[in-house]
């Protein structure tokens, strides 16, 4: 499935659209039909998850979390460049 213009709301994508950006950036479904994705990157790992009415993202450094809440109006542009910046 194309992606729609990288500044395009996340709530203007479809999930299907959703799914293959976060494959795109390197994450992994937990679950076949799950809402949960696994990144990880050298520096840090993290857990994506598409909830309601926000991406939950959890980064995971040297033993320490930190959470951040992403609304779905930001640009699939902003939000990537969010986290991929990690904690």
């Amino acid at each position: 499935m194309p992606l729609p213009p990288e500044d395009t709301p996340l709530y203007n994508h479809p999930l299907a659209a959703l799914e293959e950006w976060l494959r795109e950036l390197g994450a992994r479904q937990q679950g076949a039909h799950s809402a949960s994705w696994d990144l990880h990157l050298p520096q840090w790992s993290a857990r994506i998850d598409l909830e309601v009415e926000e991406v939950k993202v959890s980064w995971h450094q040297e033993g320490s979390e930190t959470v951040r809440l992403f609304p779905y109006g930001l640009s699939r542009a902003d939000a990537e460049a969010a986290i991929l910046a990690g904690p």
